[in-house]
């Protein structure tokens, strides 16, 4: 295997506020330590993943879908010598702004902020670690590396945006230290992709679970049933659950294959020789084959079909929507009685955002019960 070290981002551009190096820790170590130590990640195991928290102990919350992202992410850098612990860092930190309910939430939270910014829940994580997570005397946020700030920024590739970054940020905040027309580092693309991999692939194991659909049914899709296929001889009525977790394993593991193998042939392709090809890349370079990408695909069609918008989860989502505005509403008629003088410098409906983002499912259930 050759090695890729020199593509990899192991020299941090420092940070927003500077401070001095540790000799026992990376500076990606550190930002590391710091996304783990916070508040915000600890509420994520309180956050919905696809089913609301209050639903049960062994469905996926936004921190066990964090770490397994991270686990995927760190086999693939680690295997082809990059950084594992920048990898680790974005992939732990990439769901931070995520509201309470899913992508529910965020589209409720949006609509209630649409003439105040919008709400984003990426750039809701860049505002977690830049202002509101406060531990330190010398600056507010987690004051995490330039590259940490930038993978997270651009989690779905370059973000141009510039009036989103600005009302929601503050483009002043950045200090001109990013290129928002660069792609990210390969370890930021790579926790991205990792982050597809992690809930396409747990999206059908927690579906199964739930009784939405079968084992029978993923059939319908050819990748899975050649890794059934596969187990033939093995299978019977004693061992299915043993099957369901062979199959995600089997299939997890056929993705990653796919991605390095791809992403290799990309960089060869391309002629990307440093960082900077990287950054200066027309594309992305993580990235599957096409036969990969059709699969992927193929899985999320039936996903959306088979769980997303089943009748059960949907009645949930709409239930979570209602809750998100409802809270909106009345805390926007009373914010002193929520907020305190410092939150509410920020501007009002952008201190509200910013409360209610950062609630977990159960939270946010008790206050609207409470307020309602």
């Amino acid at each position: 295997m050759k090695n890729y070290k020199q593509l990899g981002q192991f020299k941090s551009k420092g940070r927003l506020v500077t401070e001095s190096y540790s000799k026992y820790r990376s500076p990606f170590q550190r930002d590391r330590d710091r996304i783990i130590h916070s508040a915000a990640f600890r509420r994520l195991k309180h956050k919905t993943q696809v089913f609301v928290n209050t639903e049960g102990d062994h469905y996926r919350t936004r921190i066990t879908h964090s770490l397994e992202v991270a686990q995927i992410a760190r086999s693939i850098t680690r295997y082809m010598s990059l950084n594992d612990d920048l990898a680790e860092t974005l992939s732990l930190a990439h769901d931070l702004g995520h509201t309470p309910f899913g992508h529910a939430g965020e589209d409720s939270l949006n609509e209630c902020m649409i003439n105040h910014g919008g709400f984003d829940h990426n750039l809701q994580t860049l505002r977690i670690v830049m202002f509101i997570e406060n531990k330190y005397f010398k600056f507010n946020g987690l004051n995490l590396t330039v590259e940490t700030l930038d993978g997270l920024l651009k989690h779905n590739g370059p973000f141009v945006n510039y009036l989103k970054i600005d009302k929601i940020l503050g483009l002043k905040n950045l200090k001109n230290r990013f290129n928002n027309f660069y792609y990210p580092s390969l370890e930021a693309q790579i926790a991205a992709l990792s982050d597809d991999i992690a809930y396409n692939n747990h999206d059908i194991q927690d579906g199964i679970r739930a009784k939405l659909f079968t084992i029978n049914d993923i059939k319908e899709i050819s990748f899975f049933k050649d890794i059934i296929k596969s187990h033939k001889k093995i299978i019977n009525s004693k061992n299915e659950e043993i099957l369901i977790y062979q199959v995600i394993r089997d299939s997890i593991n056929l993705m990653v294959k796919d991605l390095i193998k791809t992403t290799i042939e990309n960089i060869n392709s391309l002629k990307i020789k440093n960082c900077n090809d990287v950054y200066k890349s027309k594309k992305n370079i993580v990235s599957f084959s096409q036969k990969f990408e059709d699969i992927e695909n193929e899985i999320k069609q039936f996903l959306k079909i088979k769980m997303y918008n089943n009748k059960y989860v949907l009645l949930k989502n709409n239930k979570g929507k209602i809750i998100i505005k409802k809270l909106f509403e009345k805390i926007s008629k009373q914010p002193k009685k929520y907020l305190n003088n410092v939150q509410l410098k920020k501007g009002k409906y952008r201190a509200i955002a910013d409360y209610i983002s950062g609630m977990t499912d159960r939270y946010a259930i008790n206050l609207y019960k409470i307020i309602k």
